[in-house]
């Protein structure tokens, strides 16, 4: 008997709904949105972004691994690695007796069919998968819809004989279950590049040919096995990881179509490139709130919340520290003092610590959270801000 599957639910959403709202909401948050997202205390105003936190995918993908806990609570339950990057939201999956298999200690070959195992909102490889189902796990699959619309189009590259060239970042855990959908008829292959620079040395390459060993060199731990940049760029399709920013996956998409043109022609284009938009629709909306944002208001700084290793809260932070002064925090907790800021500058690998972070007098904040970042971290994050620019909190 094959091994059961839930990939819509376990029926438990009404069991589980208290437990999720004491856990993630913010009533605090619900009355600065019906302030048209305005918050004012004192010297401080706060705008926030009109789409921001939980988006739909995240959302559901932790409401089901809570369903599972309570759907078997005599049977251990894993969740291959983080269900999203937000470390607030996998500590408290922790809290509710969730394992995960990337801890240490933990060991897929432990698996049996007494295991339950969620799959992320990332989705996974599709060895893992295979992996799980060879062990009889029963399986909570939690995968995003926007994720498995990008499988379907590299699926589909990969049939009609097109290498996929993901915009991503290759260790990201999307992008390399993304990568394996290429590689389901044994003969797919990808590339995956990081920006525009690598875009650029990709199509510098379609268009003028060069060393194949240095592209290999260059390009190895983001390409499929064997890969051979003379026999794989003669046909693409492009795609990528659905948290990026999307102002750039369509510029590199556009690049891409343009060295296919120079190199074969437009008469060959339709037979030798593919393209689909694949940036999931809640990233887009959190990118175009916090543009809309900066252009309604003049704020002082901006204060973007979320995950330090979470992609789409990233793209959120690059968004407005072009513009403003931005400050990428993992959780209130960053908000140390009104002298000292604990955050991630946009292209740092490392948090650090700003000092003298908060301008004095009247104070305009724009605050904005990735699509992986609950609302009671919002909401804590506002009350901390009134604390610390007033030195009392309101509301």
């Amino acid at each position: 008997m094959p091994p059961l599957i839930f990939r819509r639910g376990l029926d438990l959403k009404h069991e589980v709904a208290g437990v999720l709202a004491s856990s993630y909401h913010s009533d605090l948050v619900d009355l600065v949105k019906q302030n048209d997202f305005r918050y004012s205390s004192g010297r401080l105003t706060i705008h926030l972004a009109r789409e921001f936190g939980f988006c739909y995918g995240v959302d559901r993908a932790v409401d089901y691994a809570y369903q599972a806990r309570v759907r078997f609570p005599d049977r251990l339950v894993y969740l291959t690695g983080e269900i999203i990057h937000n470390p607030h939201v996998n500590e408290e999956l922790r809290a509710q007796g969730i394992r995960f298999l990337s801890d240490d200690g933990e060991s897929i070959e432990r698996l049996t069919a007494e295991h339950v195992v969620i799959l992320p909102a990332f989705g996974v490889t599709i060895e893992l998968l295979a992996t799980l189902q060879q062990r009889g796990c029963t399986l909570v699959d939690t995968t995003c819809g926007s994720v498995l619309n990008v499988w379907k189009n590299v699926k589909r590259y990969a049939e009609e004989g097109f290498t996929s060239i993901i915009h991503g970042k290759y260790r990201h855990e999307e992008t390399r279950a993304t990568a394996s959908q290429a590689l389901h008829t044994g003969s797919g292959h990808y590339l995956v590049v990081l920006d525009r620079q690598e875009a650029d040395v990709v199509c510098e390459y379609i268009r003028s040919g060069g060393s194949a060993v240095e592209f290999r060199r260059r390009f190895e731990p983001a390409a499929s096995p064997g890969f051979d940049p003379d026999r794989d760029l003669q046909r693409v399709g492009c795609a990528n990881q659905t948290t990026m920013l999307s102002s750039e996956s369509l510029e590199i998409g556009e690049m891409v179509r343009s060295a296919m043109r120079d190199r074969y022609g437009d008469a060959e284009l339709p037979a030798r490139f593919r393209a689909f938009d694949t940036i999931c629709s809640a990233t887009q909306d959190r990118q175009d709130a916090v543009m809309a944002l900066l252009g309604r208001h003049q704020v002082d700084l901006m204060l973007v919340i979320g995950g330090l290793n979470s992609s789409n809260t990233y793209n959120l932070a690059r968004i407005c520290a072009e513009r403003v002064p931005t400050y990428h925090i993992a959780d209130p907790a960053g908000l140390v003092s009104a002298h000292e800021i604990r955050h991630k500058p946009v292209g740092s690998r490392d948090e650090t610590t700003t000092a003298r972070w908060l301008p004095p007098g009247r104070l305009t904040i724009g605050v904005t959270s990735g699509a992986s970042t609950p609302d009671n971290l919002m909401g804590a994050a506002i009350r901390r801000l009134d604390e610390l620019a007033n030195g009392s909190v309101s509301w």
